[in-house]
């Protein structure tokens, strides 16, 4: 009898338990409708799973009830989470597909609508393994789409804004070799320059109509990166739109102020019966004037693309982006890094921000082409084999001018000097990468292996700059040129039969210069446990510098690069505890130094920068993704620092050391359905602690940007009743002051602080969707520099209406 009553009461509590559990059954399949076995299936934040089957089937018993993600993963495909609701039945998923990896590594895909729809994603790009963010120690924002969506983007640089800790340095100019905007980020400047993990060289500004997502890397990360496409304080990574499995696409026309208007379309179908091929195209024209009295661009940008899959081992990828753009440079007051300024603000300063001091006839034509190949070969259930071919072409054609103050008037007078832009850069990059996921005894192994090989060269072939009239910033001409004895009259007409006369006489540069950096890196994330990791990458990277076309400044050089990280999820999938340590490291190119007044520059060579970080901090995913939050705490250390010589402003001097830390906070959430919102804050630190001029000692590096950012953006769309798919957006950036000049020689020049408003309102059905945005909804004036004042947009208004099919 006692026995019997054991049993029962065994039998009661079995019965109970599984009454409060239930089963998940599914099948598998890959593109091709055929089943996959061997994918893996997880219960995330349990030890649940199972293996699908040769039928490509599995089963899961005693899932406990109410809300479950399952994921799936298998080494070649895109790794798929789906989230679902276990009520003590058996929960039937008949079909699943999954699609292979057409990216430089795994990424991911949801089949269904994401709640928070800001989150950081999955990516194989910032590893360059398949790492969760929760499981990743380096810290990293990514800006999606859908943001970008809600915001009405039409230009990298407002969609960087929802970046947290980056701020505009200068904007695009479009001259020859570094063309491309500069931003601060962890305390020094970066340029974007990675697109799909690969080179992506620009000399004007990223095309937003091809953008799926934008990831900034933060830190030091030439480990994994090298160094030639980032900076100490990070990366900026552009993954591009792919082709997908499906038919589809969109077209869009937006308006606005200040001669606005861009017309984009999207299309994606299968090329084949199989639909073993997809195509997809992405084209974009914009023309744009300016709020000055002269400003302009107009671009045409088209990016086609190709995925085929040869069979279930083997699958091909072709992407370009082609951009033909011609604009006038933007205006930018030079300050002068040598001698004291008359004026130490912008009211000083009397600066009339709605002057251009150039004309629509003086323009750059910077057109740029990148083109990449990708092949994926899965070797077996645990390794798979990646190479990635990509090369890019940037020129630079016309006419560039710039606003300097020389020191030689009696109070704010800038000397404008003018040029004619003859240069082009190309490069070659090929990587093979062999991944793995594999365990030796109980341990889990992700791992990466590659070897890159990049070379990169550069012509500059420009005229010297001619002196062509002076000018106050409330726009009084000074004809006669403060540095000749001659009295000189002008007329100085902006035009190109005015400036082609003065640039009669000057004489044209040679300059050519080749890089050649062969690498080998790897990195492993070992699981000693399901939650707890380590992260350890090391790379070995040869740097080879031609010099100029007689050799000179010509070196070579060798470098180690190491990256540690520990991290510990305390709770599984929604809490970790993280540190790292990050190594990068900075080959310094040839830089052209010496007075163009005095004729042809000439190229100046430096040693290797090094740059050492430590960082910790905790992430959070809570709320099944509804609350997604990172809070860290980082000290950059930068020796050997090549800087700006502030006795001379056409030279530059290595005798630094640097060192910025601070504490950045970034929020993404979902609380209710419709509602999502980001927001982020960072405070840096930054200050020159070692270096030979005294001048610059103790001071805050111009490239660190404001000590303070902070942004924050929400949008909330109806989602029941007769105002179903009306939404509203809300924003802010804003940042604290910051010097613009800062030297105990000059003085110090402050641009004031800011808080832009922004905001927006929308309808969208199935098919259609209309919107409204306000650009610096409260008409704030404010300003951006780095030795440099550039006056920002006032209040602008963008209508776009979008079609899809």
């Amino acid at each position: 009898m006692r026995k019997l009553l054991q049993l029962i009461v065994l039998l009661f509590i079995t019965l109970n338990a599984y009454a409060q559990s239930g089963t998940i059954k599914g099948r598998v399949l890959d593109n091709n409708q055929l089943p996959l076995p061997g994918v893996n299936v997880a219960v995330l934040g349990t030890q649940q799973g199972a293996i699908t089957d040769i039928d490509g089937e599995f089963t899961i018993s005693g899932v406990a009830t109410g809300p479950a993600t399952l994921k799936l993963s298998f080494i070649g495909f895109k790794t798929l989470e789906i989230e679902l609701n276990v009520d003590g039945r058996t929960t039937e998923l008949s079909e699943i597909t999954l699609y292979e990896g057409n990216e430089i590594l795994q990424d991911v895909e949801v089949t269904a609508e994401r709640t928070n729809k800001f989150s950081r994603e999955e990516t194989a790009y910032v590893a360059k393994l398949p790492l969760k963010d929760m499981e990743n120690t380096q810290v990293y924002t990514t800006i999606t789409n859908e943001l970008l969506v809600s915001q009405t983007v039409t230009n990298f640089e407002d969609a960087l804004k929802n970046a947290t800790g980056v701020d505009k340095l200068w904007t695009s100019t479009g001259r020859g070799g570094d063309g491309a905007g500069y931003y601060s980020l962890r305390g020094f400047s970066v340029q974007p320059q990675l697109v799909n993990g690969m080179p992506g060289l620009t000399n004007g500004t990223i095309n937003a109509a091809n953008i799926e997502r934008i990831e900034v890397l933060k830190g030091p990360s030439a480990t994994l990166f090298g160094n030639s496409v980032g900076s100490y304080g990070g990366i900026i990574n552009v993954v591009t739109k792919k082709p997908y499995a499906g038919q589809g696409g969109m077209v869009d026309y937006t308006t606005g102020s200040f001669g606005f208007n861009q017309l984009t379309a999207d299309f994606n179908g299968a090329l084949d019966k199989e639909k073993s091929v997809y195509f997809r195209l992405n084209t974009s024209y914009q023309t744009k004037g300016s709020f000055q009295d002269a400003g302009m661009r107009e671009t045409f940008f088209i990016a086609p693309s190709l995925t085929y899959r040869a069979n279930n081992r083997l699958s091909l990828s072709f992407y370009g982006e082609i951009t033909k753009a011609e604009q006038t440079n933007p205006t930018m007051l030079f300050l002068n890094r040598a001698v004291p300024s008359a004026a130490s603000n912008l009211e000083e300063l009397g600066y009339n921000r709605n002057l251009s001091f150039t004309s629509n006839a003086l323009t750059l034509k910077t057109p740029t082409s990148n083109f990449r190949g990708e092949a994926s070969y899965k070797l077996s259930d645990n390794w798979t084999s990646q190479t990635v071919v990509s090369t890019s072409h940037t020129i630079t054609d016309g006419y560039y001018s710039y606003l300097y103050d020389y020191g030689v008037y009696p109070t704010n007078v800038f000397t404008r000097l003018i040029n004619k832009q003859n240069g082009q850069t190309n490069t070659f990059d090929i990587q093979e990468n062999l991944i793995g996921d594999f365990k030796i005894g109980n341990l889990r192994n992700r791992f990466v292996f590659g070897i890159d090989y990049l070379t990169a060269t550069s012509s500059d072939y420009s005229s010297g700059y001619a002196f062509y009239g002076s000018v106050s910033p409330s726009g009084q001409l000074y004809a006669d040129n403060p540095l000749t004895p001659e009295v000189e009259t002008g007329p100085w007409a902006l035009t190109t039969a005015g400036v082609d006369a003065a640039l009669a006489n000057q004489p044209n540069g040679s300059n050519k210069a080749t890089q050649n950096v062969i690498s080998s890196y790897v990195s492993d994330v070992i699981n000693f446990t399901p939650t707890l990791s380590v992260m350890a990458s090391v790379r070995l990277d040869r740097f080879e510098n031609e010099g100029d076309l007689e050799g000179a400044g010509a070196y070579d050089q060798t470098t180690l690069s190491p990256k540690f990280g520990v991290l510990y999820q305390p709770i599984a999938d929604k809490l970790s505890v993280f540190a790292n340590y990050q190594n990068s490291f900075n080959n310094v190119g040839p830089a052209l130094v010496g007075d163009p007044n005095d004729g042809p520059q000439t190229l100046k060579s430096f040693d290797p920068e090094q740059a050492n970080q430590l960082e910790f901090g905790f992430k959070t995913n809570l709320f099944y993704n509804r609350l997604n939050a990172t809070v860290s705490y980082y000290g950059i250390t930068v020796s050997d620092k090549v800087m700006a010589d502030p006795d001379n402003p056409f030279n530059q001097i290595q005798a630094g050391e640097v060192t910025s830390s601070g504490f950045e906070i970034e929020i993404n959430a979902n609380p209710v359905a419709g509602l999502n919102f980001r927001g982020g804050y960072t405070n840096n630190e930054s200050e020159v602690i070692e270096t030979d001029n005294d001048n610059q000692l103790g001071t805050r590096p111009l490239e660190a940007g404001p000590k303070e950012l902070y942004n924050f953006w929400a949008t909330y769309e109806v989602q029941n009743g007769a105002l179903t798919g009306i939404g509203f957006g809300f924003g802010i950036n804003g940042s604290s002051e910051r010097a613009v000049l800062n030297y105990a020689n000059t003085g110090t020049f402050m641009l004031p602080k800011y808080t832009i408003g922004n905001a927006s309102v929308y309808y969208q059905l199935e098919k259609f969707r209309v919107g409204l945005k306000v650009n610096n909804l409260f008409d704030e004036e404010y300003y951006s520099g780095w030795s440099t004042i550039t006056p920002q947009e006032p209040r602008a208004y963008l209508l776009s209406l979008q079609y899809k099919f």
